[in-house]
């Protein structure tokens, strides 16, 4: 399998494909900073009125541009770039023109796959800790990139996180990945987050490879959800 056609893959830090690619960054990186400042800033209620109408014209202006809905439309039109630079650039946790996205950044390092992000308190759980549903989030993006390891990609199975100690915010989160085994279209991975050397949370998660591949998905759902 090239490495282009893995829909979880992920990559170190790369240039944008193109002059839309970085102007989206520019916007998504605002936009993380708005919500960042959103959920720690207590300003005057009436500028805060002031600021949500200038987003509401923004966002309506925005909503009249041509859109594209899906990754897969993306890179269909062929001005993109390929399915995987557009995942890089839209994927929900690691897409970097993706302002919901922490980013989790992930490559591959020989036989362990390896990833950091680090997410602010847009993310906040328990008092100053990362949501267990982001950790767990997360796990799901780097492990479902690391399947490359085996060979083939596949949909979530299952994932099953432990939770050994708190997630701080704010802290740059590394992470480690390994390949257990692979059985037929079924892939098993084990993971590791660690938070300034100490181990946060591990977590196990197999994927299935559906019947056809991944792009026969949309017929193809049964066979995901009954490894």
């Amino acid at each position: 399998m090239r490495i282009q056609d893995n829909p979880f893959a992920s990559e170190e830090i790369t240039p944008p494909f193109s002059d839309e690619w970085a102007a989206k960054r520019r916007v998504a990186d605002a936009i993380r900073q708005l919500t960042e400042v959103l959920v720690t800033s207590s300003p005057d209620i009436e500028k805060m009125h002031v600021i949500a109408a200038q987003l509401e014209v923004t966002a309506v202006d925005f909503r009249t541009s041509p859109r594209i809905f899906g990754r897969s439309e993306w890179a269909a039109t062929g001005e993109h770039g390929s399915f995987g630079q557009v995942s890089h650039e839209l994927n929900p946790m690691a897409g970097w023109s993706n302002p919901i996205a922490p980013p989790v950044t992930s490559w591959i390092d020989g036989d362990l796959a390896r990833a950091t992000c680090q997410c602010g308190w847009a993310y906040e759980g328990p008092p100053g800790s990362v949501h267990g549903g982001f950790v767990a989030s997360i796990f799901d993006q780097f492990l479902g990139m690391a399947q490359i390891l085996g060979g083939q990609p596949g949909m979530t199975g299952y994932l099953h996180v432990n939770y050994h100690n708190r997630t701080p915010l704010n802290t740059e989160l590394t992470l480690e990945g390994r390949l257990v085994k692979v059985e037929r279209r079924k892939t098993i991975m084990r993971g590791e987050m660690y938070a300034d050397g100490v181990m946060t949370a591990s977590a196990e998660c197999l994927f299935v490879q559906p019947k056809g591949g991944m792009h026969s998905i949309d017929t193809q759902s049964s066979a995901v959800q009954q490894p």
